[in-house]
Parts: structure tokens; sequence; C-alpha cells
């Protein structure tokens, strides 16, 4: 397969520095490499001794990031991994902890702008989806083989499709004629789907079946809680997580985890004294999601939907 060039524009590169706070020594995990943008400005921040883990499922990704951080290269060391892996990737290391960790979640612009990927109605290609390539199913494979009540499971639960039932029904019809297998199959049926698809709209009506889809093959929601759970876990004292978040789902469970990991008693407030013994793990460094500058999406679109959210471990 190729995979087309890589450029990786980090996104809201001030504010991640700022809540990350690198400083000389430390040892840092970016858990969604990309192209390494991230990586290069943080190495850059914390001086010669510094180290960085950087972990992605793109091997597309880790390539264009070794070429990207070769200046760092005794300082990093990239692995073909998910960041939900990131216990074992410490214990393989022997790192017994992380002072600052970096999760950029979501999809990146080369996985959208490469048509071989399939993350995208706007140019025609195979309907892959698969953020690793190289293992699992693909988004052909699930219109393929999930019944009509999946289906809109999928498209409602992922991506809150208001026309969930109709699309998949529909999907279910149109395979036994002929398979669906490429973006544009997909995105036609599903402006013929729903009432008024063929109408010019603020956004394309494929869009929220596309999300649904791609967050199904990779099982990403499960991936970000199990990852923000784990780099708490690793963060040594005084370490810094910071997640950017790119739509609802991903948001809502990073806001609601840190919200948990940094509150004392957990218990109902009608309970006269605390039952669970849980203790607040982080403190939040930001109350509310951060959000880009006009003047950052205007040179990088892709900026516009991000959510920053930072803690530090107590």
């Amino acid at each position: 397969m190729s995979f087309g060039s890589f450029a990786h524009l980090a996104v809201m590169p001030q504010q991640v520095l700022d809540y990350l706070d690198p400083s000389a020594g430390s040892v840092f995990l970016d858990g969604t490499l990309g192209g390494g943008g991230h990586a290069r400005l943080v190495l850059e921040a914390a001086g010669p001794d510094a180290r960085l883990i950087g972990l992605d499922r793109d091997p597309a990704a880790l390539k264009a990031a070794a070429d990207h951080l070769k200046p760092f290269a005794d300082r990093v060391k990239l692995l073909h991994r998910n960041f939900s892996e990131a216990p074992d990737v410490a214990e393989e290391l022997g790192i017994s902890g992380f002072d600052g960790v970096l999760f950029d979640l979501g999809v990146s612009s080369h996985q959208l702008d490469t048509r071989e990927r399939g993350f995208s109605f706007r140019s025609e290609g195979p309907l892959d989806m698969r953020m690793d390539p190289t293992g699992g199913l693909t988004a052909a494979d699930v219109l393929a083989e999930k019944d009509a009540e999946e289906l809109t499971r999928i498209f409602r639960q992922y991506g809150e499709e208001r026309y969930a039932g109709r699309i998949a029904r529909r999907i279910v019809q149109t395979r036994q004629e002929q398979p669906l297998e490429t973006t544009g199959q997909l995105a036609e049926l599903v402006r013929n789907a729903v009432p008024g698809g063929h109408i010019p709209a603020r956004i394309h009506p494929a869009t929220r079946v596309f999300q649904a889809l791609r967050i199904y093959v990779n099982d990403e929601l499960g991936h970000v809680e199990r990852g923000v759970r784990a780099a708490i876990d690793l963060l040594r004292p005084q370490g810094r997580l910071v997640v950017i978040s790119f739509h609802s789902l991903e948001d809502r469970i990073v806001k609601h985890m840190f919200r948990e990991e940094s509150q004392g008693c957990l218990c109902p407030p009608r309970l006269p004294i605390c039952g669970c013994g849980h203790q607040a793990r982080i403190a939040l460094l930001t109350r509310r999601g951060q959000r880009a500058d006009e003047a950052e999406i205007e040179r990088n679109p892709r900026s516009r939907s991000a959510i920053l959210r930072g803690v530090r471990k107590l």
C-alpha cells in the first residue's frame, strides 16, 4: 500500500507546551505520535537530556516521525503500538513512570487525505478506515457482516445519526445486490437514504456515518478510556497529562475521567460518611476545554474542533 506523504502540523502547539511544561531530564510519552510534530516541540523545549517514547498504530506515521525526529534519534524510541498499551510498553522498556504524557486523538490529516485509507467520502477509495492497516476488520467488512440492528446501533451510538435505522436498512438491502466496497458507494447510499440528502447543507449527509464506522473499526472510545486511565497511573508525582480530542464522544470520556480522578469521595451526597475511600489522584490544569484561537484555525483548519484538557498528578 502506498501511504503517501505524511506532514504533521501540530495542533495547539503552545498550549501543549504550556501544560506539559517540559523540563530537563524528563521522560515523555507521546502516545499518538503522528508525524512527530508535537514530539519535536517537546524535545526542543525540554533540553538535551530529555527522552521521549513515541507510539502509533499507523506504520506510515512512524516512518514519517522517524525522519522528522532524526536530530533526536539517541533520545527517542518509536514503537508500533496503540497508546492504550502504554503500561506494557513501560514495563518492556523498564520505565517506572513518565513526567509528561500527550494524546492527540482522532484521525490525522494524512489519513483523511490518503484516499487508499478510505477515511473520507471526499475522494473515491476502498472502505478501509483502519488506523493500523496491518490487521483487523475494515469498514467494508463491517458493512458486509453486521445486521441492520447492529448497524443502527453503530451509527446511532458513535455517529449520533438521526436516520441510523433508515441508513442501516438501506445498506442491508443494497448489499444483497452488490457489495459496498468504496467510499463513493457508501456516501451516495447515505445521500439517497436520508431526507433532503441531495440538498446542499453545512455538512455532508454521510459525515456521521463515516465517523461512526471509523470509531467502531478502530475501537477508538475503548482505547481512549483505557489509555487515559493508564496514563494517569503511569504519571510520576507532579507529572502532567495533556489530551486533545476532536469530537464530543472522546472529550466526554476525558472530561468525566479527569473530573472523577480529581475528586475525593465519590459517594452519593445522601450518605452520612464516605464508604468508597476514593482519593483524588490528579489536579485539573484546565477547568474547561481549551480551544485554538482564530489565528491558528486560519493556519490549520483541523484545529477548529480540537479540545485540549490537562491534569497534574498529585
